[in-house]
């Protein structure tokens, strides 16, 4: 095997031992079930109550992030909105072995945040380099001077100022806001950082409240809906501050000028939710349908953390509920049955039913909780596809897909892209037109879909 490929431990093996596999998909189960979540969420209230404590929510504002500035603009109307104290640390990006490709997430938050601030009402500039590092530190500065107050009141101001490049516009907002040291500064950054490792996260743009975290503008809908179920709402019945974009209804149909590109893999929770509906996105709108597995990170050579998977799968469970996507009997195919399931994908292709396969096997695997690494849950699967299991049997396990996934791995870190799933629309000359990463996207391809369409 590639060394690149090789297993890099971390809380998941790309090839555990069948006690482990079947331990890891009952921890990974019982956290995508409702009940559990509703469960925890009760007994935080009563402690909340016990303790006389107002409702707290925490933010964590990473200065370079385009994800944290995006979700800046949002803190004046949240602490308006709802009777909640709003506390904000600073923080440093995720590290270690909670970020595969640093780099390309800080240039991704810029090109994700410029594309979806329009349809959220906010603003980020194009910025196809990372921000001035001496800027950086000046805006620190200018916020580790602030209490939670004047932090929530002037972070965005910092951040524009920032993220276009105005020097003079931020040294007149230390005159005007004050300024800390540098020292003072790091010690803040340290502070925070620290204290969302204690919360167990590993990311900036977060919001945390009650045992639940909420990532920047895309989650803060689940954070707004839970904050007017317990009465602090303060425009009960309004529209909330960040509503859940969806995917809508194709209004515009295509002759097959437009391709969409997936990428899934099949271990990925956030590709098991999102594939069918990526298919249908595809179907209804007319674009031409180009579907690029990958192997899971964790079969890349990629280390998963023990937080970054818990996070992961209890998200992954809270958009499929809210989605009405069927989710959440979890057994876990990472390595050999990923293996055999891709070395009939391209023979399920020639039937004109690889969609089928992928999409049967997510079922299997995320909903109906079957067992794919032996033949009978394979079995199961290839059947639910409308595929017959004596071929399948006698292909199962032939090479010459690897450099089938490889290449689609490559097109995919091509676009900047690591991520899955991963989506890319290209124009009739094969010319890329978007190319974002997350199921929580599929909302803005579906209306760039309509954009284009348009015309000029």
């Amino acid at each position: 095997m590639n060394q690149q490929f090789q297993d890099q431990g971390g809380a998941a093996s790309m090839d555990p031992n069948p006690v482990v596999r079947w331990l890891t998909s009952t921890v990974m189960t019982r956290l995508s079930q409702p009940r559990r979540r509703d469960k925890k969420r009760e007994q935080f209230e009563q402690q909340r109550i016990k303790a006389g404590q107002p409702h707290v929510v925490e933010y964590f504002h990473q200065v370079d992030d385009g994800y944290s500035h995006l979700a800046a603009q949002v803190l004046p109307a949240l602490a308006a909105r709802y009777n909640i104290e709003l506390v904000c640390h600073l923080v440093r990006g995720p590290e270690g072995k909670n970020v595969a490709e640093p780099e390309l997430l800080l240039s991704l938050s810029r090109y994700d945040a410029f594309h979806v601030a329009p349809d959220y009402g906010l603003e980020f500039p194009r910025h196809e380099t990372a921000p001035d590092p001496a800027l950086v530190k000046l805006a620190s500065t200018i916020l580790a001077a602030q209490d939670d107050s004047d932090f929530i009141d002037c972070v965005a101001e910092v951040g524009r100022q920032l993220w276009s490049g105005d020097e003079s516009g931020l040294k007149a907002l230390a005159e005007q806001r004050g300024s800390a040291t540098q020292a003072q500064a790091d010690a803040k950054i340290e502070s925070g950082t620290a204290r969302r490792e204690k919360l167990q996260h590993y990311s900036g743009a977060m919001f945390y409240y009650g045992g639940e975290w909420y990532w920047g503008v895309d989650r803060l809908y689940h954070l707004e809906k839970r904050l007017a179920e317990l009465g602090v709402d303060r425009q009960p019945g309004q529209p909330l501050v960040m509503p859940r974009p969806d995917v809508g209804v194709a209004q515009r149909k295509d002759n097959g000028s437009l391709t969409l590109e997936v990428y899934p893999s099949l271990r990925s929770p956030y590709s098991a939710m999102s594939f069918d509906r990526a298919v249908k996105l595809a179907h209804d709108s007319g674009v031409n349908l180009v579907v690029r597995p990958v192997l899971p990170m964790v079969m890349r050579g990629v280390p998963a953390t023990r937080q970054k998977g818990l996070y992961i799968f209890g998200d992954a469970a809270r958009e499929a509920w809210e989605a009405g996507v069927p989710y959440g009997n979890f057994y876990d195919p990472i390595g050999e049955p990923v293996r055999r399931c891709y070395s009939l994908y391209p023979w399920a292709c020639e039937q004109g039913r690889g969609n089928e396969l992928l999409s049967s096997f997510f079922n299997c695997a995320f909903v109906s909780g079957v067992n794919t690494n032996n033949d009978k849950g394979l079995k199961t699967a290839v059947e639910k596809a409308g595929l017959d299991w004596e071929q399948a049997r006698r292909i199962v396990g032939q090479p010459g897909w690897e450099s089938v996934v490889e290449a689609n791995r490559l097109a995919m870190y091509d676009a900047g892209l690591w991520g899955v799933p991963s989506f890319r629309l290209l124009d009739d000359k094969g010319e890329q037109l978007l190319a974002l990463w997350g199921q929580d996207r599929l909302w803005l391809f579906a209306r760039e879909i309509q954009r284009q369409l348009a015309g000029p």
